[in-house]
């Protein structure tokens, strides 16, 4: 799944990119700028599409609400998820204590998500994808795999076969005295009482099922999009993919850009909102060609299950994007 030397044409510098394909100094400082007032309105977003969801379906508390409410939250917990990310690299808010106080408390810790510690190892990502430090090498590696590994993945995944294991690491931390662990814990236990309090216990019960379902699936198909079967490489054209976004997928996989990863990779300085300006800076270059681009999403997925040598069946501990791991 590593581009060939030819579609990787020599291009940098250029007038706007430097050698690494980061933006001059005055493009830059542009690119980099933090909308504070777009994104309080983008968290509130999220936030009535997440927990809005479940709190009309306990409202109406028929069994065809909280169905509804099962799938609006498979864009409701991406939302939450990916604002999470961008609030670990510091570009939700110019205001790092409201950035972190939103990161953890709004989006983290409802979601399982531990920011602080995820940050820690999600730089590691970014100094160095598939080195050695890499935290999730074992989801990336491997690929293509043959169809019937690609299947026992997902199917771990849908049936919350993966998102068990994540609970029990976070079980673990929080015995071992991990503070953020135990924070999430305190988030659940208030969300469940809230429920119970309303006599609506199936509020929580969407909640925590369909994230251990649909979005383990949504996270596991995002992040082998990402990075699956590429190496270690100063030139972050071998180690991230570039994939065509479609409406459908912005709405309910890559929110808020996120599918623009080769330009999160190239400058994680970019926040959300300026990162198609980005890609298409790369593409204007002659950096990014035609040929390093899928069309589409399916596309991609069918290259990355279509290998024919067994590989080694390994089950990594998910996208550190959402991993509750790293404490």
């Amino acid at each position: 799944m590593v581009p060939p030397d030819e579609h990787l044409p020599d291009v940098l510098p250029t007038d706007r990119l430097n050698e690494r394909a980061k933006a001059v100094r005055d493009l830059r400082d542009e690119l980099r700028r933090i909308s504070n007032v777009g994104n309080v309105f983008t968290v509130i977003g999220a936030v009535a599409v997440s927990f809005g969801a479940v709190g009309v379906a306990g409202y109406i508390n028929t069994w065809w609400a909280y169905v509804l409410s099962f799938i609006a939250l498979a864009r409701g917990h991406v939302a939450l998820n990916i604002l999470g990310h961008e609030a670990a690299h510091r570009l939700l808010f110019t205001n790092r204590t409201a950035n972190d106080l939103v990161g953890r408390w709004v989006l983290g810790y409802p979601t399982y998500q531990a920011m602080l510690a995820y940050r820690r190892a999600h730089f590691a990502h970014h100094r160095d994808e598939m080195g050695p430090e890499e935290p999730d090498l074992s989801l990336y590696s491997g690929y293509p795999v043959p169809p019937d590994s690609w299947r026992r993945k997902l199917r771990r995944d849908a049936t919350g076969v993966s998102a068990a294991k994540n609970f029990r690491g976070l079980l673990r931390a929080a015995k071992g005295g991990a503070l953020e662990a135990r924070q999430i814990l305190l988030v659940q236990v208030i969300m469940i009482a809230i429920s119970l309090a309303v006599m609506r216990p199936l509020m929580y019960v969407v909640w925590i099922v369909s994230w251990s379902t649909v979005w383990r699936v949504s996270n596991r198909l995002r992040s082998i999009a990402e990075h699956g079967g590429l190496i270690r490489s100063k030139d972050r054209r071998l180690t991230t993919h570039v994939i065509r976004q479609s409406w459908m997928a912005r709405i309910f996989m890559v929110p808020y850009n996120t599918g623009f990863h080769l330009a999160h990779h190239v400058d994680m300085g970019v926040p959300w909102r300026n990162l198609p300006r980005f890609h298409d800076e790369l593409v204007r270059s002659g950096w990014v060609t035609e040929q390093l681009e899928y069309p589409n999403y399916r596309s991609f997925w069918r290259a990355a299950s279509s290998g024919s040598v067994k590989q080694p069946d390994v089950e990594g501990a998910g996208s550190g994007r959402s991993s509750m791991l790293n404490f």
